[in-house]
C-alpha cells in the first residue's frame, strides 16, 4: 500500500524560510554598514587633512616662507590633533617627535595628495596605520613640503566598537524578528484550528454545516466545504428517492405477474404471455430509467463540457436514427467554449430533447445554443403536431404522456426537468414558430450573482 507523502508543518516551513532570510538580510545590512562606515570615516579624515594642509600653507605664506618664525612646537598638533611635517630650505619640522621615523620618509617621497601607510611599511614603535596628505608648493621660488597625518588605529578602534554594537543590535533584532514571526504564524493559524474544531463537531454530528468566523482568505474554503456537504446531502436524498420510486413503480407489475403465475387454473395462453412480457418490459424500462437518473451528477466544481462538440455528435447520431428528418444546429459559440455543467448531464438534456423532437417532428428539428452574460440557453424546436397550450404545463412531469400512440414512457422530458432543476435552471415548453413543440432550457451561469442577491 502506497503511503501518502509526509507533509511539512506550515509553521515549521515558514520559520525555515523566513528566519534564514531575515538573518541573511541582517548580515548583509551589517556588512554594508561596515563598508559605508569605513568609507565615510576615510573621506572625513581626508577632508580634515586637506583643510589643515591649506591652513599651514596659509600660515607659511604669511611668514614669507620662513618656517623658523612659525609658531610650531606642539602648537599645530594641539590645534589639529594631528601630526605634521614642514620641510623648507633644507630644514624639516616634525611634530610629534615620535613620528620622526614615519614622517621623514614621507617628506623625502615624491608622492602627492593622500598617502596610506600600513604596519608592513612603518618602523617598530610608530603608528601602524596612518593616513597622510602631502602637498608641495613654492613661496618666493622656494619649494616647501607640508604633510599632515593621522593615526587611523584609534579611529578604526572606534569604528570596530560601533560595528560590534551594531552586530549585537542586529542579533537582538533577529531574535525579535523570530518572535514576531512566531506570534504572526500562531495568530494566522488560529482560523485553521477553528476550522479543524468545526470539522470535528461536524464529524461528531453536533452541527450539520461549518459556521465559523474566518478571515477573507478562508471564506472560499468554508464555502466550498459547505457546498460539498450540500452536494452529498442531495445525492443521498436522490438515491433514497430513486429507491423509493423504483420500489413503487415495479411493485404493481411484479404483483400482476405473480398473480398470473399463481393462478394454476388459468391457462398460460398467448395473451397472458404477451401481458407478462409487457409487465416485465415495464419493469426493465423503470430499472433503466432509474439507473440513468442515478448517474446524474448535478453541479460539480471544476466540471465542464463542450456544448458545441456534444451537440454535433448527438445530431449526427440522431440523423442516423431518423434518416428521413433533418437536424440543424445554430450557435455563435466556438468549439472550444465550455459550459460549467457535467458532461453526462448535458448529454442527457440534449439527447432527450433531440430524441423527443425527432420522434414528433415531420421533417426538421432545430437546435440553438446561446449564451449571455448570465445564462446558458438550449432551445429545441420541431415542426411536429405540438401540444395544446393548456397541456404544456404537464410536460416534464414524470410518467406523463400526452399521446399514447407514439412509443415511450414519458420519462425523457421528466429527466430533463430533473437535471435542469438541480442546476437551478428553468425548463419552459411552448409552441414553436413552425407549429411544433419548443423546449427552452435556461441555466444561470454559476459565476454570476443570483437575482435575489
Amino acid at each position: 500500500m502506497r503511503r501518502p507523502s509526509q507533509s511539512k508543518s506550515v509553521r515549521k516551513t515558514l520559520l525555515q524560510m523566513l528566519v534564514p532570510a531575515g538573518m541573511g538580510l541582517m548580515a548583509l545590512a551589517w556588512l554594508v554598514h561596515g563598508s559605508l562606515l569605513d568609507r565615510m570615516s576615510r573621506e572625513f579624515v581626508e577632508s580634515r587633512l586637506k583643510d589643515e594642509v591649506a591652513f599651514l600653507q596659509h600660515q607659511i605664506h604669511q611668514q614669507g616662507g620662513q618656517i623658523d618664525t612659525l609658531q610650531t612646537g606642539d602648537y599645530f598638533q594641539d590645534v589639529f590633533h594631528h601630526a605634521f611635517a614642514i620641510h623648507a630650505g633644507g630644514k624639516t619640522i616634525i611634530s610629534p617627535q615620535s613620528w620622526q621615523h614615519l614622517m621623514q620618509p614621507l617628506v623625502q617621497s615624491e608622492e602627492q595628495g593622500t598617502i596610506r601607510r600600513t604596519a608592513s611599511e612603518v618602523q617598530k614603535g610608530a603608528p601602524s596605520n596612518i593616513l597622510a596628505y602631502r602637498e608641495t608648493f613654492q613661496v618666493d621660488g622656494q619649494p616647501i613640503v607640508v604633510i599632515v597625518a593621522e593615526d587611523l588605529d584609534a579611529l578604526q578602534n572606534s569604528q570596530s566598537e560601533l560595528h560590534a554594537w551594531t552586530a549585537i543590535l542586529s542579533i537582538l533584532l533577529i531574535l525579535l524578528l523570530v518572535g514576531v514571526i512566531w506570534i504572526g504564524i500562531t495568530l494566522s493559524m488560529r482560523p485553521v484550528v477553528s476550522l479543524q474544531a468545526a470539522l470535528k463537531r461536524l464529524q461528531g454530528g453536533e452541527v450539520s454545516r461549518i459556521d465559523v468566523k474566518t478571515p477573507d482568505e478562508f471564506q472560499p474554503l468554508v464555502l466550498q466545504l459547505n457546498q460539498l456537504l450540500d452536494s452529498l446531502d442531495q445525492r443521498l436524498e436522490r438515491s433514497r428517492d430513486a429507491l423509493a420510486n423504483l420500489s413503487h413503480s415495479i411493485k404493481t407489475p411484479i404483483a400482476a405477474v405473480r398473480q398470473i403465475l399463481e393462478d394454476a387454473d388459468r391457462p398460460l395462453d398467448a395473451d397472458l404471455r404477451n401481458e407478462m412480457a409487457n409487465r416485465l418490459g415495464d419493469i426493465d424500462q423503470q430499472l433503466e430509467a432509474e439507473m440513468r437518473r442515478s448517474r446524474f451528477a448535478g453541479p460539480q466544481v471544476g466540471k465542464s463540457a463542450y456544448p458545441v462538440k456534444q451537440a454535433r455528435d448527438l445530431l449526427w447520431m440522431l440523423g442516423r436514427l431518423y434518416p428521413e428528418k433533418s437536424f440543424e444546429l445554430s450557435t455563435e459559440l466556438t468549439e472550444e467554449r465550455r459550459w460549467p455543467i457535467e458532461e453526462h448531464d448535458l448529454n442527457e438534456i440534449l439527447g432527450n430533447l433531440l430524441d423527443n423532437a425527432g420522434k414528433w417532428s415531420s421533417r426538421c428539428v432545430e437546435l440553438s445554443l446561446k449564451e449571455s452574460c448570465e445564462h446558458m440557453e438550449i432551445i429545441v424546436c420541431d415542426d411536429g403536431p405540438g401540444v395544446a397550450e393548456d397541456a404544456t404545463d404537464q410536460l416534464g412531469k414524470r410518467g406523463m404522456r400526452l399521446d399514447e400512440q407514439t412509443p415511450g414512457h414519458g420519462l425523457g422530458l421528466a429527466i430533463v426537468c430533473d437535471i435542469v432543476q438541480r442546476y437551478g435552471g428553468l425548463a419552459v415548453f411552448s409552441k414553436s414558430p413552425t407549429g411544433g413543440l419548443k423546449a427552452d432550457i435556461s441555466i444561470r451561469l454559476p459565476t454570476q450573482p443570483t437575482a435575489s442577491a
